[in-house]
């Protein structure tokens, strides 16, 4: 394996990153350490920017499709990192997930239909549904000895009394870290079955399951769910390609496919980024031996957090996560309010994480922390808020 190292600072300010340049428009103070969005603060793999260079030499940007080795390259990655056999008619290719989620709102539930999240969650799950005017249902997660578990008992009574008509399912969760497990995803599956819930997963953290918590497709575990399900992929926050615009949704059956499609072209996007398509091929195709260096120093990233907390700011405990690229803080052994916890943050400890209130549920007394940094600027961070925590308490 070749040497990487993720060690190395790059400044990102003003370079119009939403993550450094903007925390003014938030209402945040400039100086704020941002360790808040779902992006990484390392270059994308070098196999994706030569062929970035190749397609910047050429020259020419004009519309844009994908031939076989596009999808070969995709689906490759699927079947030998995770078992998963697709075909290529199922491949629907779109700006990102979020559009994804949006799009499948549109064609396949109405204006008013309810459709169940599991909070704390991902937050444009509630605006995704809220703006297309359906109804928000939370089966919360329940959190018990520093770990969230389903509550299947209230995931199907809200299904049945709420009359819910999709489930839009995180998997790996975000914010909480849990990797479902591939009975877990059945018992969601059944339920959904039994009362004909259509199921949208949301797989994009999927490369970033722990080694000892294998992540399981959806419909690698519900084949039997092919007519009422569709997975979310992306390369985005696999290999740091967000800004490019490249997602593959998966639609096996060519009915749903069919009606997803049409609500993607009334939203009136047709091709996607010409360089998100070329990065994407290369990442699936070149970029494995990276992905791994990248994905052992966040596991170290996280170790070293764990071991910070410990020693010097005990009131926080890490919720441990069984992947993603996240650090979900419990907090409320500070004995703070939910605002006053936001403000040390903010104001005290000059970071710009996302607030645990943002992800629904009874979160507001957690916090959420991207780890996918330079070792310094996450030291830096957790240095920031060990002060502020020990200035609040003398204070």
């Amino acid at each position: 394996m070749a040497a990487y190292s993720f060690d190395t600072v790059i400044d990102r300010r003003n370079t119009n990153s939403l993550k450094y340049d903007f925390a003014a428009e938030h209402g945040l103070p400039e100086d704020v350490l941002p360790l808040w969005v779902a992006d990484m603060d390392f270059p994308a793999p070098e196999p994706v920017l030569q062929a970035l260079r190749r397609a910047v030499d050429h020259g020419i940007f004009g519309y844009s499709n994908t031939k076989g080795d596009y999808y070969e390259a995709v689906s490759g990655w699927f079947r030998e990192r995770f078992g998963w056999r697709t075909q290529p008619e199922w491949m629907v290719k779109t700006p990102g997930v979020v559009f994804a989620l949006a799009a499948a709102v549109r064609a396949l539930t109405a204006p008013g239909d309810a459709i169940l999240v599991q909070s704390p969650v991902y937050y444009p799950f509630f605006s995704v549904i809220r703006d297309n005017q359906r109804q928000v249902v939370e089966n919360r997660l329940v959190y018990t000895d520093g770990r969230y578990e389903i509550d299947f008992a209230d995931f199907e009574r809200k299904i049945a009394e709420s009359h819910v008509k999709m489930f839009f399912l995180c998997s790996p969760h975000n914010p909480v870290g849990r990797v479902w497990t591939a009975e877990e995803l059945r018992r969601l599956g059944g339920v959904c079955q039994r009362y004909g819930v259509f199921v949208v997963s949301d797989e994009i953290h999927c490369d970033f399951a722990f080694p000892d918590h294998p992540h399981t497709i959806f419909l690698e575990a519900n084949p039997h769910l092919a007519r009422q399900a569709i997975v979310c992929t992306a390369p985005s926050k696999t290999f740091n390609l967000a800004g490019l615009q490249a997602s593959n949704i998966w639609i096996p059956d060519s009915g749903v496919r069919e009606r997803f499609r049409q609500a993607v072209g009334r939203s009136g996007y047709a091709e996607l980024n010409a360089l998100g398509l070329v990065a994407c091929q290369a990442a699936y195709q070149h970029g494995g031996e990276w992905l791994e260096a990248c994905r052992t120093y966040m596991r170290d990233n996280l170790a070293f957090l764990r071991g910070y907390l410990a020693a010097h700011i005990p009131q926080v405990r890490l919720v441990e996560p069984e992947g993603t690229y996240f650090a979900w803080l419990d907090c409320s052994g500070l004995g703070l309010s939910d605002q006053d916890l936001d403000r040390l943050i903010i104001h005290g400890a000059k970071l710009w994480l996302d607030a645990g209130h943002i992800f629904g549920g009874d979160a507001g007394q957690f916090q959420r922390v991207v780890l996918a940094c330079p070792r310094a600027t996450l030291q830096l961070a957790l240095e920031r808020l060990a002060r502020a925590v020990k200035g609040d308490k003398q204070g």
